[in-house]
């Protein structure tokens, strides 16, 4: 399938049959989350994939009981860090000098440009996370069309809940947004048969001269 038509087939499933995704494509799509970009290739979140169905029936009322929280084959929960230390931008440094087997010494410049956002507060901080961790969503969710599998990007949950059942706060991340995986059920989902609406590329981009 090219990325069009996989992007054509894809849309915001509402409901999901339960059926578990194949290891082989869930692992693709993790594979592909790993690999979408981010600001100096920081990647300043964390993704949890939530499979057990106890747990999702625990996220469902704090989802707004959407259903596809309990329906799906896995949730992914997109966790941004709350804050920004030196000993992160640290490890960043010392995993970019393993990697390409360079010393700590040479990446100065680098470093550089990202220590200045350690003055900046945690709140600003924490939103420049998030917007990185929404170019992972992004990522999964071309990702998942790719292979066929179906996806729901969700907002309408209490974050502050969601962070207290997982004990984010414990492992220094928040809440961004979730994406419920699985299959659609075709015969309950009132979405899957009508034809996907966006603006007209004449309105949607502008040419500059």
């Amino acid at each position: 399938m090219s990325i069009i038509s996989a992007l054509n087939w894809r849309y915001a499933t509402k409901r999901m049959n339960g059926e578990k995704i194949p290891n082989d494509k869930m692992d693709s799509i993790l594979d592909a989350i790993s690999k979408a970009p981010s600001s100096f290739g920081l990647q300043p979140y964390s993704i949890l994939v939530i499979e057990n169905k106890e747990l999702l029936s625990k996220i469902k009322p704090i989802a707004m009981m959407q259903p596809q929280i309990t329906e799906a084959s896995a949730l992914l929960v997109f966790a941004a860090w709350d804050k920004l230390s030196e000993k992160q931008v640290d490890t960043f440094m010392q995993e970019i000098a393993d990697t390409r087997k360079v010393t700590v010494d040479s990446l100065k410049e680098l470093k550089g440009h990202i220590t200045p956002l350690l003055k900046k507060s945690d709140s600003d901080n924490f939103m420049w996370h998030a917007r990185q961790a929404y170019i992972a969503l992004g990522v999964a969710l071309v990702a998942a069309a790719e292979e066929g599998i179906d996806s729901t990007p969700m907002e309408g949950f209490d974050n502050a809940q969601l962070d207290e059942l997982l004990q984010l706060k414990q492992k220094g991340l928040r809440s961004v947004v979730l994406m419920a995986l699985g299959h659609r059920d075709a015969a309950n989902d009132y979405l899957v048969k009508l034809k996907k609406v966006r603006r007209v590329k004449e309105k949607l981009f502008i040419k500059m001269q």
